[in-house]
């Protein structure tokens, strides 16, 4: 996977909290900070490259992430290129790739000359203005001086993007003042009050401070623009000799920046985020702090008041622009994934085709069959039959000639299934035994189908290693062979019964993906041992431990580390792998990145053919620590109230991390509930609910 990241939640996080506004419940909250934190942390994990816009955002921003650190990324390196191992330990590549600008409208002799400038502000109010852009006089009509150079800011309405502290710096500082115009485009507006609340109390406050300072005159802020007319603002600015200004608290790249260095702007930039990079590249500007109001004050008038530097500081931007055009990215970015299919090449996954129909269902209705054939030399069709014996007898002679030559296209496999139901429940007792609850369900869950249909077929996603859920099942007079997949083991291992209980060397191959295997086992019971823990309050059960699940006992009462603590230790020591409480908090499975129930589900969709809007996934209230994400998701689920008595829930998140509500929506037209009782009918009446019949 090669993933692109965008404003980082790590560091917008740190941004906002600095600001002071807001407390750390607020933001998670509002923006649902956590849940955007953990899946880049996930991204992570699973990519190969990581695609960045600077340098500053590799050091700074997602070295702040748990599933990367500089340092070891850099040893891990350089082991594989010396042929030696890492142990198990990965992390992803990071590449600095610019995002590319088109260049071919842009007219670098804009800049130069000032003679359209001339006529718009001269003193003739009509002579050659027709051939102006209109938004230098919607702008320009704002200006009681609108000979003085002008300090363009250009961007969204947003609190992050840092303009009243702009507006403050200039409204505090005279000498700026009477130095220069300030622009502020700030999207397009009709009515303040009808804006997001965010927006408007920004514009809001853009008022309150130009009154506040008086700047009447001097703060030009339209209501209108179009995108088209977007270079001509930066055109309007460069030949006032002005300033483009990117006061960002947070800026991940900061394509303006390119924009205003393309028509001849100098610039004065965020220091957080991508304009590190970009003014190191092109040399054109000066970097602020953006909280800093007297830097920002400074840092304009200096490229304002010394024109020979603004001169030099423009002339600069010329000799590396090219590095950011369209074309320069795409070659980057295409050799980079070029380089990352050397290192892995494409394994396909063979996908058993869908029968539309049986063959007996294709020839249903057929009243004459005015065939006559041979087959063998030993059955003739004719019109001495009725339809039904010669359908049947059709039906049977095509199907010894396709097991003659050894077709499988008849025989049977989940391929010709239309949908799936799905039981995931995690029914154990207080001593993290499978209890009789599960083999009910599961019997309950096969009689619901409408007259035993072929058409539906029975997946069981368990925590239970094969053995257990075999003799589980066994006991109670499941018919196994009426399943068509096991998934065991919190979703490392695959089993199929209508093939002998055969294990699926696929998915074993695909889930090897970053697979520590060995070099974590061992590790596991000191990074989940908590503080002041003994050291029999974790173990190895071997017995259970397989090539791809090491299972561990949990001493009841023990202190251990809950899930974001264990798999954040283990990100920081580039071990990718997926932990999960099972068997009521009771046993720790440690099982591949690419193993989980949820994702087990998925390759059985794309591996049979089956969408998984046609999946009913049937769970208690609570259940395993992977529990939340089988609620989520095209398919369809059945929460059953009172099935599941305990859960290992408690030992899944901290305090200060995401919440269940954050990730499942409480209004889900794909989620309904059964009251306690889960007999037949009562399940099939409520897949009626869901459209099921």
């Amino acid at each position: 996977m090669v993933l692109t990241g965008h404003s980082l939640g790590r560091n917008k996080f740190e941004q906002l909290l600095k600001q002071g506004r807001l407390s750390r419940e607020d933001i998670n909250s509002t923006y649902k900070i956590m849940r955007r934190i953990e899946a880049e942390e996930m991204g992570l994990d699973a990519a190969e490259m990581v695609v960045t816009s600077t340098r500053q955002e590799i050091e700074e921003q997602w070295e702040l992430y748990d599933g990367f650190d500089l340092q070891l990324e850099r040893k891990l390196r350089v082991r594989r290129r010396r042929g030696v191992s890492c142990f198990g330990r990965n992390m992803p590549r990071m590449v600095v790739i610019p995002p590319g600008m088109d260049f071919s409208y842009v007219k670098m002799q804009d800049s130069e000359g000032d003679g359209d400038l001339k006529s718009l502000i001269g003193s003739d109010k009509t002579q050659n203005k027709r051939h102006l852009p209109p938004i230098w006089s919607e702008i320009m009509r704002f200006f009681t001086n609108p000979h003085k150079p002008m300090i363009l800011a250009l961007s969204r309405p947003d609190p992050k993007k840092n303009v009243t502290t702009l507006l403050k710096a200039f409204g505090e500082c005279r000498q700026l003042r009477e130095l220069a115009n300030l622009t502020l485009i700030l999207g397009n507006r009709d009515d303040i009050e009808e804006m997001s609340n965010s927006s408007s109390v920004v514009l809001t406050t853009v008022l309150k401070f130009i009154d506040k300072y008086d700047l009447y005159g001097q703060v030009a802020y339209p209501k209108h623009h179009k995108q088209s007319e977007v270079p001509e603002i930066y055109r309007l600015a460069a030949k006032t000799k002005g300033v483009f200004i990117n006061p960002a608290l947070v800026e991940p790249f900061g394509l303006t920046l390119i924009e205003a260095a393309a028509y001849g702007l100098p610039v004065v930039a965020t220091k957080n985020g991508g304009p590190v990079d970009i003014i190191k590249a092109l040399n054109n500007g000066l970097l602020v702090d953006p909280h800093d109001q007297k830097g920002i004050a400074d840092a304009l008038l200096k490229l304002l008041a010394d024109k020979n530097l603004w001169f030099e500081r423009q002339k600069n931007r010329l000799k590396n622009i090219h590095r950011f055009s369209w074309p320069e990215h795409c070659h980057n970015y295409l050799s980079h994934v070029e380089n990352c299919r050397n290192h892995h090449p494409n394994t396909h996954l063979r996908i058993i085709p869908s029968i539309e129909e049986p063959m007996s269902d294709s020839l249903r209705g057929v009243e004459d069959l005015s065939l006559k054939v041979s087959v063998d030399g030993d059955f003739k069709l004719n019109g001495d039959l009725d339809a039904a014996t010669r359908q049947k007898k059709l039906i049977e002679t095509l199907t010894r000639i396709a097991s003659s030559n050894g077709s499988s296209s008849v025989s049977y496999h989940p391929g010709r299934r239309q949908g799936l139901f799905v039981i995931a429940a995690d029914c154990y007792d207080g001593n993290g035994d499978c209890t009789e609850r599960l083999p009910a369900v599961v019997k309950n869950v096969m009689k619901s189908t409408s007259s035993g249909s072929c058409r539906i077929g029975f997946v069981l996603l368990t925590g239970l290693c094969l053995q257990e859920i075999i003799e589980k099942l066994t006991r109670y007079q499941v018919n196994l062979e009426e399943i068509d997949a096991l998934v065991c083991n919190s979703g490392s291992e695959i089993y199929y019964p209508w093939k002998d209980l055969e294990a699926d060397l696929e998915y074993e191959a695909h889930v090897e993906y970053r697979w520590p295997g060995e070099n974590v086992r061992s590790i596991v019971m000191r990074l989940a041992r908590g503080e002041g823990g003994a050291e029999d309050d974790i173990v190895e059960y071997t017995g259970l431990c397989s090539s791809r699940c090491y299972s561990y006992t949990v001493k009841p009462g023990a202190k251990t580390r809950k899930i974001d603590d264990l798999r954040q230790r283990m990100r920081m020591r580039g071990f990718r792998c997926n932990v999960v409480y099972t068997h009521a908090t009771l046993r720790l499975n440690v099982v591949p990145l690419y193993a989980s129930r949820a994702q087990a589900l998925r390759y059985l969709s794309v591996r049979w053919g089956i969408d998984l809007s046609k999946m009913v996934v049937f769970v208690g209230e609570k259940g395993d620590t992977d529990y939340d994400y089988l609620l989520v998701g095209l398919h369809k689920t059945v929460i059953l109230r009172g099935l599941v008595e305990y859960g290992s829930e408690q030992l899944l998140r901290n305090e200060d991390s995401f919440k269940r509500e954050d990730i499942i929506p409480t209004d889900s037209p794909n989620i309904t509930f059964l009251e306690e009782g889960y007999e037949a009918l009562d399940i099939s009446a409520t897949l009626m609910t869901l459209g099921i019949k």
